[in-house]
């Protein structure tokens, strides 16, 4: 038991010891660029946009290449809501490899706001470049928590309303199959009538053939009697 409990404070040990390393203020270097560079970098442009009116900002907006043009964009649609300037907070950067992010926290009356700026090395022209910068809201726990748990009742919401429409075409499909059964038995019926008006013509047209034969007849032996055709009785008929 003591030996578990000493091999979990080491684990916790190692763990706080982890958490604890973080980025050496004295020996960083990113390419030629310090951590006191990448300090003044934020605070002057925070600064800058801070100081620039809503005109000054669309009208620099429009004319910056894309790499500031989201960032502007993004300023000067967050800011007006958010009160009044209260001043700079945190600002930590993060290297990974060839690719640096600094991030500042800028203070406002109403919320704070995360400007972020991503640099990266240029190995054909040996130079730090600019790629990315951008601006959005800081947002609390409860927040976060709150647009998580909205999106995934959205998720669920739609995934339920799609087997709902599943389950109603699913439903529908023996409908169909009696509408298919009553157009088929109507397309029998409009093909046994021709069938049956041949049926009976030929069941009539022997018998017009026959009554015009005993007329024939019954001309013949009048005429041969030297009597009236009226007065022949058909007793019966044998046919052959």
């Amino acid at each position: 038991m003591k030996k578990k409990i000493s091999l979990m404070l080491c684990l916790i040990m190692m763990v706080l010891g982890l958490s604890a390393c973080g980025i050496d203020k004295e020996t960083f270097d990113f390419y030629g660029l310090s951590y006191s560079d990448c300090e003044m970098i934020m605070s002057q442009n925070v600064e800058q946009l801070t100081a620039m009116s809503a005109e000054d900002l669309a009208y620099v907006g429009a004319n910056v290449d894309d790499v500031f043009a989201k960032l502007f964009e993004n300023w000067a649609a967050l800011v007006p809501d958010l009160g009044a300037y209260q001043g700079m907070g945190e600002f930590s950067l993060d290297q990974a490899q060839d690719t640096l992010t600094l991030e500042q926290i800028v203070k406002y009356e109403k919320r704070e706001l995360c400007m972020t700026f991503v640099f990266e090395y240029n190995y054909e022209t040996e130079q730090v470049d600019l790629v990315d910068t951008n601006v959005d809201l800081v947002y609390t726990l409860g927040e976060k928590m709150e647009k998580a748990a909205l999106n995934t009742l959205m998720g669920m919401g739609t995934v339920f309303v799609v087997l709902i429409l599943i389950s109603l075409i699913i439903y529908c499909f023996r409908f169909i199959s009696v509408i298919q059964d009553k157009m088929s038995g109507k397309g029998k019926a409009v093909e046994a009538a021709p069938a049956e008006a041949a049926a009976e013509a030929v069941e009539t047209a022997p018998l017009t053939d026959d009554l015009e034969l005993v007329a024939v007849i019954s001309a013949a032996i009048a005429a041969s009697e030297g009597t009236s055709a009226d007065s022949f009785v058909v007793r019966s008929i044998h046919r052959r």
